[in-house]
C-alpha cells in the first residue's frame, strides 16, 4: 500500500444512476494521471447511500476500466458486521484487492464492539482489511489503543484515517509496524506533513479535482523536496476553498467541480444535497483562482 489513492467520486447522471461515460472518463484522468489506486464506494463516492447492488455495479465497472492497471480498494459502508461481510465477499469476487470498512454505527459502539466487529470482518475476509477511521460520520471514534491491538490480525493491513487528528494519526504511525500495516492519511489538508513524517500513501477526495498536485506531491516526498511538497500542499489549499466557502457540502462540491473540469455530474444521490447554480459559480470562482479551471 502506497502512494496516491483518490476516493472515487460518484459519477452519476441527472436522474443519480451511474453514468458509466463520466465513470470512464474519471478514472481514465485519474489513472493516466499517475495514482496508485482507487478508493471506490467510500464517503465521496456517497457509498453510505448505495445498495449493495449499486456499489457491484460501480465496482464491476471500475474493474473493467482499470483494467487491472492499479490496485482497487472497496469500501464496505455498512452498519452492521454482517452486512459488511456480505459485501466484502461480493467485492472481493469483483476484483478488490483491499477491503475497507468503518466501526459499526447508528448506534453507540464501545471500543470491545469495534474490535469484534473488525476481528470478525477480518477473520472471514479472503482479501486484506484496511481499517477506515472517520468519526465525524459514524460517530464511533477508534482509540489509538484499539488501532494498535487490531494492527496484530494478520489480515489488517492498514488504517485510513479521516478523523483530521494528527496527533492520533503520527503516534499510530509511530507505534506500527510499517511491513505490516500501513498508515493512510485521508484528510488532504495533512498530505504534506503526513508524507514528511513517513506515512506511505494519502487517500484523497479533492484529487478528483486535480489529482498532478497530489502525484507531484508524493515523487516530490519521495525525492526528499521538502520545498516542492510544502508548495504543493499550498495548491490544495487553493481548491479546497470549495469546501471552505461552502461549509458543510465538500463532497457536492467536489462533485461540481469534476462537472465543471468535464468529468462528472454535480448531481448527489440524495437530490437535496446538490448544489444549486449559485453555489456552483463559488465552485467556478474557486477554479478559475486556483488556475485549475
Amino acid at each position: 500500500i502506497g502512494g496516491v489513492i483518490p476516493a472515487v467520486i460518484l459519477c452519476n447522471d441527472e436522474r443519480g444512476g451511474l453514468s458509466q461515460e463520466l465513470l470512464e472518463r474519471q478514472l481514465t484522468y485519474l489513472v493516466e494521471g499517475g495514482v496508485d489506486g482507487l478508493f471506490v464506494n467510500g464517503s465521496t463516492g456517497e457509498g453510505a447511500v448505495l445498495s449493495v447492488e449499486e456499489k457491484k455495479e460501480i465496482m464491476r465497472q471500475t474493474a473493467r476500466i482499470a483494467n487491472s492497471k492499479v490496485p482497487l480498494y472497496a469500501v464496505c459502508l455498512q452498519s452492521s458486521t454482517d452486512a459488511v461481510v456480505e459485501e466484502v465477499h461480493a467485492m472481493a469476487d469483483l476484483g478488490a484487492s483491499f477491503v475497507a470498512a468503518v466501526p459499526p454505527y447508528y448506534y453507540p459502539s464501545t471500543q470491545e464492539a469495534i474490535l469484534v466487529h473488525f476481528s470478525r470482518i477480518a477473520d472471514t475476509s479472503p482479501v486484506p482489511l484496511i481499517l477506515y477511521n472517520i468519526p465525524q460520520n459514524t460517530h464511533a471514534p477508534m482509540s489509538v489503543e484499539t488501532v494498535l491491538e487490531l494492527s496484530n490480525h494478520p489480515n489488517i493491513v492498514g488504517i485510513k484515517d479521516s478523523s483530521g487528528n494528527f496527533a492520533s494519526f503520527h503516534r499510530t504511525l509511530m507505534e506500527t509496524d510499517p511491513a505490516s500495516f500501513s498508515c493512510i492519511q485521508g484528510e488532504d489538508l495533512l498530505d504534506a506533513a503526513s508524507f514528511a513524517v513517513g506515512a506511505p500513501a494519502i487517500v484523497t477526495g479533492l484529487g478528483n479535482v486535480c489529482i498532478e498536485h497530489y502525484v507531484e506531491m508524493h515523487r516530490a516526498a519521495k525525492s526528499g523536496d521538502r520545498t516542492k511538497m510544502l508548495e504543493l500542499q499550498r495548491r490544495i489549499y487553493a481548491i479546497a476553498k470549495i469546501v471552505w466557502k461552502l461549509d458543510g457540502k465538500a463532497i457536492p462540491a467536489i462533485k461540481a467541480a469534476a462537472e465543471l473540469l468535464g468529468r462528472g455530474n454535480r448531481r448527489m444521490k440524495v437530490e437535496g444535497l446538490t448544489l444549486k447554480p449559485n453555489e456552483v459559480e463559488t465552485v467556478r470562482g474557486v477554479l478559475v483562482e486556483a488556475g485549475v479551471l
